[in-house]
């Protein structure tokens, strides 16, 4: 059988599936569905210093092949997640990758600070990119400027990996990859969200509270396979797609595309247990196509 493992810099994974950030909670609460370790890591849900209760009500709404997401990075704060969540999701045989938010450059630091004193975290990744809080995280994700300060700042305080998820709701995302890598960043995740609205035509309303939201699932996949092809060839460092995916052949599309693996979202509230559900079926076709590895084909439609 064809060999799933595949390199995100220092770190190396037994496959290339990941549950997205804000899909999969942080990594306790589906162990009747699915256990973590058949992941090639483990992606929380964003933290932030403090607890969130996030936006008001109505805050997801279906839409064509996906959703609406204006949930407002709801999170129980760093400091519950190492007393409560971190003894349970560390050692669990995959890597773990610790999302960290924040409204200000000071609010991410401390998070960082909090968990680099703890064990049994792999990696962060960086949101700089969502699109429904009203301050701080979508500003750093628009900017070269403020991404460059922000990482920066976030290098001086760890060794670990630094994976920071852009945006696509910018004129150019390689632009913003290159400000990232240029940085500090080791290793690149796209795309977050992109900036969707839906109106009640019966109530003349949007229909959610903040009107504006991220749209995510099957409908964004070839903008964010686009996003990822550009910015392959943009940057020389390892690159984690995101959107849309909902079967293997998607996840062998982002990899030909130039991710050296994957995060699955939107679907994961259909089968929280689909991610893992797709290996046998990637590591055939590798098979029936004469490849002996993963690695053999990411970027290969660059060729």
């Amino acid at each position: 059988m064809a060999d799933l493992t595949t390199n995100l810099a220092p770190l190396t994974l037994k496959n290339p599936i990941m549950p997205a950030s804000g899909t999969f909670g942080y990594g306790d609460d589906l162990p009747d569905f699915v256990d973590i370790s058949e992941f090639g890591g483990m992606v929380t849900k964003s933290l932030t210093g403090t607890p969130r209760e996030g936006n008001a009500p109505p805050r997801i709404v279906e839409t064509s092949s996906g959703m609406l997401n204006s949930i407002g990075l709801a999170n129980i704060g760093v400091e519950k997640f190492i007393e409560e969540k971190l003894p349970v999701v560390r050692n669990k045989g995959t890597i773990l990758i610790v999302n960290i938010a924040g409204s200000k450059m000071s609010e991410y630091c401390r998070v960082m600070e909090l968990l680099e004193a703890e064990s049994g975290v792999d990696g962060y990744e960086i949101n700089v990119s969502c699109p429904n809080v009203k301050e701080g995280g979508m500003e750093f994700g628009v900017s070269e400027k403020h991404m460059k300060m922000l990482i920066r700042e976030l290098r001086d305080i760890t060794d670990k990996p630094i994976i920071t998820k852009l945006s696509p709701n910018v004129t150019s995302i390689q632009a913003m990859a290159e400000a990232a890598v240029e940085a500090g960043t080791d290793i690149l995740s796209l795309i977050n969200t992109l900036v969707g609205a839906r109106i009640d035509i019966e109530k003349q309303r949007p229909v959610l509270s903040t009107i504006f939201g991220g749209l995510s699932g099957p409908a964004i996949k070839p903008v964010a396979v686009a996003q990822v092809f550009k910015v392959y060839e943009a940057v020389d460092v390892p690159i984690i797609g995101i959107g849309g995916i909902a079967n293997a052949g998607d996840v062998l599309e982002y990899l030909m595309a130039g991710a050296s693996a994957v995060e699955i979202g939107t679907m994961n509230y259909r089968d929280p247990g689909l991610g893992p559900k797709l290996l046998p079926e990637i590591a055939s076709w590798l098979d029936e196509q004469g490849f002996e590895s993963i690695s053999e084909i990411i970027g290969i439609a660059h060729e």
